[in-house]
Formats: C-alpha cells, sequence, structure tokens
C-alpha cells in the first residue's frame, strides 16, 4: 500500500470541514492541530494526514468520504435551505463544510426511500451517473392496482417511451413479485422515471424503495442511519 500523500494543514482543514483555508491560522495558533503531539504553526506546513490530531481526534475522513445512507420518507435530496427537511439534515453537519461538500449520487423522491450513495467526490459522482455507464439500481415497487405480466415484455423491450420524452428507456428487467408489487432493475436515472414508467401504462406507484445502487446493497443499514464504505475499484 502506498504512503498516505502529505498535505498541507489548511488545505486538510478546509477539505474536512473543520474551517476554511483562510481561519486555519486561527485554529494553528490556538493549538487545535498537533502533529506526533506537537502543535504546529503553520499553515502551509505538509504532513501525513495519519500524523494528526484535530481537537485531540484524527481528521474525518481525510482520504475522502464515500458512505451508504438510507433515506426516509419526507427528505428532499437538495441542499438548498428551505422549509423543507433534506437528506444533509440528518447527517453529520461537517460533511456539507467540507470542500468539495458530500453530495448524494443522483436522487430519491421526497416520498421514496431506501439506498443513496454519498460522497465529496467528484469524479465518483459522475462515473456512477453517466448514461453510458449503466450502473444498476434495483427498486423495489408497490402500485395501487394488480399488475399485468405484460409489463414484463414491455420494460424489456428496450421501446418504451415515456411521457414528453423522445428517445425510449433502455431495456428494465421487472420481476412481479406480488400482486401489486414488483422488483425493477434499471440502468438508467431519468427524472422519475420508475413512477413515470408505471403512470405510462395505467399504474400509480404508492411506495418506491431502492435497495441497490451498482455494487453497494442497502441489506440490513437502518432508516436514517448512514455507514463507510470503500470506494468502487477503478474500471
Amino acid at each position: 500500500m502506498a504512503s498516505p500523500r502529505p498535505r498541507r494543514l489548511d488545505q486538510l482543514l478546509s477539505a474536512c470541514g473543520y474551517c476554511s483555508r483562510r481561519d486555519a491560522r486561527v485554529w494553528l495558533k490556538r493549538g487545535r492541530v498537533t502533529v506526533d503531539g506537537q502543535p504546529m504553526h503553520s499553515p502551509d506546513e505538509r504532513v501525513d494526514p495519519a500524523r494528526i490530531l484535530i481537537d485531540g481526534e484524527p481528521p474525518d475522513q481525510p482520504d475522502g468520504i464515500v458512505a451508504l445512507f438510507h433515506k426516509q420518507a419526507g427528505y428532499v435530496c437538495s441542499h438548498d435551505e428551505g422549509d423543507e427537511q433534506t437528506i444533509y439534515d440528518a447527517l453529520p453537519r461537517r460533511w456539507t463544510d467540507r470542500n468539495p461538500p458530500v453530495t448524494s449520487v443522483g436522487r430519491l423522491d421526497k416520498d421514496a426511500t431506501g439506498l443513496l450513495i454519498m460522497t465529496d467526490d467528484g469524479d465518483l459522482v459522475h462515473r456512477w451517473t453517466a448514461p453510458r455507464q449503466h450502473v444498476p439500481r434495483i427498486y423495489e415497487v408497490t402500485v395501487d392496482q394488480p399488475l399485468d405480466a405484460l409489463l414484463v415484455e414491455q420494460f424489456a423491450s428496450g421501446k418504451l417511451l415515456l411521457p414528453g420524452d423522445d428517445r425510449p428507456c433502455a431495456p428494465a428487467k421487472l420481476e412481479l413479485t406480488g400482486t401489486c408489487t414488483a422488483r425493477l432493475e434499471l440502468t438508467e436515472g431519468r427524472f422519475h422515471q420508475v413512477k413515470r414508467m408505471f403512470s405510462g401504462q395505467g399504474w400509480l406507484v404508492v411506495r418506491l424503495h431502492r435497495v441497490q445502487f451498482g455494487s453497494y446493497e442497502l441489506g440490513d443499514l437502518a432508516p436514517g442511519k448512514w455507514r463507510f464504505v470503500d470506494p468502487p475499484a477503478k474500471a
């Protein structure tokens, strides 16, 4: 394993969300940052993050964040402050203070639940959401009336056209799991895609729950909770 890359102290403090690079000098002056037990004073000093303590604790994920989060219904996937609760209200405040800030890979509707991947790595966000990457997303879906087995073929055809779109959906795998329930695997993430796929054929989605994104599965992660994971291997 390669040795950790030395980082400027001011850059590290800013990247991890403790303070701005401008304010790093104040943090150092107050003795809040030590390396091997010794207070540091120069913001441009380069050090190994593994040797640093900030307020007596190791820095928070200095190599970047990749985490799984179990979104609950009623939260929106937005950084905008307003009357609605956002997913960031349920996550550590320092994550949004990082530089760059942590964001979700794609979104889930306000009433949808399940797996979101959170990261501060813009390259990973692009890699997971770019249409040409065909990253699988698996959902558990409940609709308002009994499902028709013909939907399986329609969704898999690659010819299903969403209302308002001029390009058909990529082939999707639909498995009927009950009278009004199904498991749907997509390889694209269009706006409200799952709901529009069903509504265009006459069904209203009353529950939408994502259980997998790429190789990551929600598993037994409790609603409203998160955990760190290793980033995916680069192709």
